[in-house]
């Protein structure tokens, strides 16, 4: 029974592919496809990543990260956070665990914050992708309006949620 509480969206979200199916056995054999090339896709990614959060968590000392991310940090915790955005590489629910070993080595919330912002949209890939599609101009309008709006709402979340949320959200992440 604990097993089909933890799985129970996946068991949902199967169903409605095999309802679908049946509904329309172009659609539902497309979804499926479809589905099958995301968990191959996840398969592929998400061990990498874990080996190289593995080595980060090992590597790299707690106290060292609090010094370079965690609070007192100013600018030099954005940059870091902008640079591990910045050249990191998979979709972004890969950047989740990578947020919650920062917040666990004692990373400030606004860094985590904004280094979920900048890996979404301003990931090296994507910005060579965005100026040869859409052009120089364009990409450099969005990387000055979205880098400062993503600095202002970490700030603004982290101000705004309790001190004790903060200290809940960090004993989650460990």
């Amino acid at each position: 029974m604990k097993l089909l509480k933890v799985y129970k969206w996946a068991l949902l979200f199967f169903s409605v592919q095999i309802v679908i199916f049946f509904i329309n056995n172009t659609i539902g054999k497309n979804a499926f496809d479809i589905t099958l090339s995301n968990l191959e896709e996840m398969i592929l990614l998400i061990p990498p990543i874990f080996i190289i959060m593995g080595l980060m968590d090992t590597w790299v000392p707690k106290e060292t990260l609090i010094r370079y991310m965690g609070h007192g940090s100013g600018a030099t915790g954005l940059l870091i956070a902008f640079t591990l955005g910045t050249v990191a590489a998979g979709p972004l629910y890969v950047a989740f665990p990578m947020g919650t070993l920062l917040l666990k080595k004692g990373a400030k919330l606004s860094n985590v914050i904004f280094f979920l912002g900048v890996w979404s949209s301003t990931k090296l890939p994507i910005v060579l992708f965005e100026a040869a599609s859409l052009g120089v101009n364009f990409t450099l309008i969005h990387i000055a309006i979205t880098i400062p709006l993503y600095i202002l709402i970490a700030f603004y979340i982290e101000k705004s949620v309790s001190k004790e949320a903060i200290s809940l959200i960090v004993a989650n992440a460990n």
